[in-house]
């Protein structure tokens, strides 16, 4: 037979139903700063970029607030493998390699690496022997290193620099003979083949092979977090849909990184 709940029961009964549900914590998102034009602090410490409104977006879309974790690029994943935040956003390209260690989403941007120097050194990669000996510049741990390690180490002085800063401050100053930088970072850092600016491109832009250059930049997420990758793959697809995604596009860079 049925019972109403009397007495305290009724009264616990009756402040479960009146309680708001609990907010779900921030999501947390590492980012490596600087990394201009996808994320950067503006003068005021404001961060902002390409990567950082499209993040913001697609946790708006979600409705989830965003929270951003600055982590030096060494130790992102493994960060993420110990669980210090939800996903990395920050300009990750999906290789094998990768691929093995993390869950990615669906890839949301793709950009060019490529070889600079100071103008007036003559660099040409296609000649190994004058290679011969170069100090060449690379940031510690990216797809970058790991390209010219494999390539060129057996040749070149392959220098490791922690942050992009400091690897553009390095050429800009002339103690590398060449580095090989991702495209938007020599275009924001260095003003490369600018009228005035000192330093030039010396390759074409690269994207080959996969196996180093990757399938795009993606979301990077502990592999066990499968729903939440959906999540964000479904509001990326929104995002690139309706035109959000383009008009972010042409708010930070001049040429088209949309994949």
């Amino acid at each position: 037979m049925f019972r109403p709940a009397t007495g305290l029961a009724a009264t616990l009964a009756t402040l479960l139903i009146a309680l708001p549900a609990q907010a779900e914590d921030p999501l947390k998102l590492a980012v490596d700063i600087p990394f201009e034009p996808f994320e950067y602090r503006l003068p005021d410490g404001t961060l902002t970029g390409f990567e950082v409104e499209l993040g913001e977006e697609v946790c708006r879309r979600i409705e989830r607030e965003c929270e951003w974790v600055e982590q030096s690029w060494d130790g992102i994943i493994p960060g993420l493998m110990a669980r210090k935040y939800d996903a990395i956003m920050s300009s990750m390209a999906i290789t094998e390699a990768r691929r093995d260690k993390v869950l990615f989403s669906e890839p949301y941007y793709s950009n060019p690496s490529v070889w600079v120097t100071q103008a007036g050194r003559e660099v040409d990669i296609e000649d190994r022997e004058a290679l011969e000996g170069l100090a060449v510049g690379v940031q510690r741990g990216t797809i970058r290193d790991n390209y010219i390690t494999d390539t060129y180490g057996d040749l070149v002085e392959v220098r490791r620099y922690t942050t992009g800063e400091d690897l553009a401050l390095d050429v800009k100053t002339g103690r590398l003979d060449a580095a090989f930088m991702y495209y938007p970072l020599a275009l924001s850092a260095l003003d490369v083949d600018a009228e005035g600016s000192g330093i030039v491109t010396s390759s074409p832009l690269i994207r080959e092979p996969k196996r180093y250059f990757g399938h795009g930049v993606a979301v990077a997420f502990h592999p066990r977090d499968e729903a939440l990758a959906e999540q964000f793959n479904e509001a990326l697809r929104e995002i690139k849909q309706d035109g959000t995604y383009d008009d972010l596009m042409h708010k930070y860079v001049d040429y088209d990184i949309k994949i």
